[in-house]
């Protein structure tokens, strides 16, 4: 059986929005951090947004995770995305049973996808959290866990603080 893991950028205030507050902190810690969760996945689970933002950038980037993010498989579910142009599977009927069918056959690797991320927490279906918090305040955009959240319990895993201030954490059910 596979896992669900969630990957996201998060400020000290909960935002995940726009995450290019991020730059200044990037460091081999927090890449090898990454690099991890990447290791780990055997594909994508984006939802639309995301993903249409990803597949504006990577394409034709020549970044070292370039090769990476475009060989691997995706998953959008989404019922407004018709023609993806980036290597995308789309669910066909119940978003919901669908990921769980992936979720038995496949790691999938979460990024960003906010309103992907509220549902699957509602649905049961995170294993595993991996949160960078940045060591900046922005005072405004989309916080991870705004509105209604199912509570649910996690354990921290790992935790360690990378030179540049960026506190990785961890969680898992």
């Amino acid at each position: 059986m596979g896992k669900i893991t969630v990957a996201m950028y998060l400020t000290l205030d909960g935002v995940f929005e726009a995450p290019a507050w991020t730059m200044p902190y990037w460091d081999d810690q927090l890449s090898d951090y990454q690099d991890k969760a990447q290791q780990e996945a055997d594909a994508l689970l984006l939802g639309r947004t995301t993903y249409e933002e990803f597949a504006a950038a990577w394409p034709g980037s020549r970044d070292e995770g370039a090769k990476y993010m475009n060989e691997i498989k995706k998953c959008v579910p989404t019922a407004t995305l018709h023609e993806p142009a980036w290597q995308a599977q789309l669910p066909n009927g119940n978003i919901e049973q669908e990921i769980r069918s992936l979720r038995e056959r496949h790691s999938l690797l979460v990024y960003g996808s906010g309103q992907l991320v509220r549902a699957l927490m509602g649905w049961g279906l995170v294993d595993e959290y991996r949160q960078m918090v940045f060591p900046v305040i922005t005072g405004q955009g989309r916080r991870l866990f705004d509105g209604e959240v199912q509570p649910c319990a996690f354990r921290k895993a790992d935790s360690a603080v990378t030179p540049k201030g960026v506190v990785l954490t961890t969680y898992r059910r």
